[in-house]
């Protein structure tokens, strides 16, 4: 369950950062809402994640999630760069979230 908790906290993850691009800086009211209400979501799957798995691994396979899923909606919904080089270095971080889950328990 805990490794379930941190895949929803990242999902979360990506629909806050992808909320604040549509909230403009806070100034839309729908989008700003939406925004932290996706952060708490997050914030809590996350603690409860926290409870079994080490504080490092939840972190960067957070984060992973969040970049992973920030970078590829940024390039669907914002026309942000996809570049070879860019492409790679955003597999290296998946490759890692990978790794970081097979060498760790829970």
């Amino acid at each position: 369950m805990p490794w379930i908790y941190l895949l929803l906290a990242g999902l979360f993850e990506i629909g806050f950062a992808i909320g604040m691009k549509y909230s403009n800086g806070f100034s839309k009211p729908l989008p700003t809402i939406a925004t932290i209400v996706a952060a708490l979501i997050s914030l809590y799957l996350m603690g409860q994640a926290m409870k079994s798995i080490p504080v490092g691994t939840a972190y960067a396979i957070w984060t992973g999630i969040g970049a992973l899923g920030v970078t590829l909606l940024g390039i669907f919904l914002f026309n942000d760069s996809a570049s070879p080089a860019r492409l790679a270095c955003v597999a290296l971080i998946v490759t890692g979230v990978i790794g970081l889950k097979l060498v760790s328990s829970p």
